[in-house]
């Protein structure tokens, strides 16, 4: 097995089991490793530290597998994690009201580079990093003996993967996928979700808890919901008994299929506006039209990928909370959300408070919210806490 060294003092990471080591971190390296091939670290004194697949093309230059010099990297090796993995979901998924849901999250379950979710009987797997693809044959094997699965389908179409010197890629790996698009079920909820050319894998699954949340308190209030997508705090906002519901996307094919779920689930149609546009506009649009809502949901894709974006995302963040705050009536409640994983828990909260501020509002913060549990984060590896989430409440 090749050799990674680190430099001196550069070991101390690896020693708190961060999985990743960064190219500016290593002294050597001997041999010629190819993509995603298993490397033994070792600090600068030669002693050994980790297994890792090695990564030449990308900064992080290696994502460790293990700390374990006498447990080999192979099939039992992932067989294990996957396990692990799958069983960690059995306890904390209910499949009688909820058929979606993460089985592998990557470096939080010890599989760097590696997505499973589940639809029904159907898996859908990305592949991010150069040792998830070394792998990916032994990987995709034992998610057949695993789960049986109806179909498999690969959606490994992310442009972090030129990152690591991979194309991108997807496409339908193994059985026969269900018509798209399927149904799935969420808390007793139904949805048609497209796992073929729906945003993520097919859907949102981070945000089930918070949907969640949103229907216990939305009972008789009327809602705005930005960045509505297919209708997932839509459905949530009228299966919880919200008075109205105007929904915002840029995308009138996104707001049909939220139109087509609210159908699907018998909910009263007569409630919901829906509005095509970008949100930035649409929520200035209502400002000027002085509109007030009860709840508003503020859900934005992702604007920093990494910290290097962190401060000029933090403006767009502001921009859209400052709008949310203006619209929200006295007494009212702000559900506010980001997904950037370069914008930390205190970095979002300061700049919501700030939005507060220069909107003259008011508020508190009930909760701190983020992704549901079937997306764990590893203790070692805060950056796998990459959803956060605010529910504020506007004094009146």
């Amino acid at each position: 097995m090749n050799t990674l060294t680190l430099k001196p003092g550069r070991e101390k990471a690896v020693l708190r089991h961060h999985p990743w080591i960064f190219s500016g971190a290593i002294q050597s390296l001997s041999g010629q490793p190819a993509l995603g091939e298993t490397v033994a670290v070792h600090d600068a004194e030669g002693r050994f530290l980790a297994q890792a697949a090695y990564s030449p093309e990308s900064q992080i230059r290696a994502r460790i597998w293990n700390w374990d010099a006498t447990a080999p990297i192979d099939r039992n090796f992932f067989k294990s994690r996957l396990a692990n993995a799958i069983g960690l979901r059995e306890q904390w998924i209910d499949r009688t009201q909820t058929t979606a849901y993460r089985l592998v999250h990557g470096e939080s379950d010890g599989l760097p580079g590696l997505v499973v979710d589940r639809y029904g009987d159907a898996l859908v797997v990305q592949i991010t990093s150069a040792g998830a693809e070394a792998w990916r044959g032994e990987i995709l094997s034992l998610l057949e003996d695993l789960l049986a699965p109806q179909a498999v389908y690969e959606r490994s179409d992310v442009t972090v993967r030129t990152l690591e010197g991979l194309p991108e890629r997807t496409g339908l790996l193994s059985g026969a996928l269900p018509p798209q698009p399927m149904p799935i079920t969420e808390n007793g909820l139904s949805y048609q979700v497209d796992l073929v050319g729906g945003q993520k894998t097919g859907f949102y699954l981070d945000q089930r808890d918070n949907r969640q949340k949103c229907r216990e308190i939305a009972r008789g209030k009327s809602v705005l919901n930005c960045f509505a997508y297919t209708g997932g705090f839509t459905l949530a906002a009228l299966a919880g008994g919200a008075e109205s519901v105007v929904s915002i996307d840029s995308s009138a094919e996104a707001l049909e299929a939220a139109r087509q779920n609210v159908a699907l689930n018998g909910l009263p149609e007569e409630r919901c506006e829906w509005i095509v546009g970008d949100a930035f506009h649409e929520l200035r649009t209502l400002r000027d039209k002085a509109a007030q809502f009860d709840l508003i949901i503020l859900d934005p894709p992702k604007f920093a990928p990494t910290a290097a974006q962190a401060r000029k995302a933090a403006r767009g963040y502001k921009d859209i909370n400052l709008l949310g705050f203006k619209l929200l009536r006295p007494g009212g409640t702000l559900m506010t959300y980001s997904c950037s994983g370069g914008i930390d828990a205190a970095f979002f909260q300061k700049i919501v408070a700030d939005a507060a501020l220069d909107a003259g509002v008011d508020a508190r913060l009930l909760y701190h919210l983020g992704q549901a549990p079937d997306h764990p984060t590893n203790l070692a590896f805060p950056e796998g806490t990459y959803l956060k989430g605010l529910v504020v409440n506007r004094d009146e």
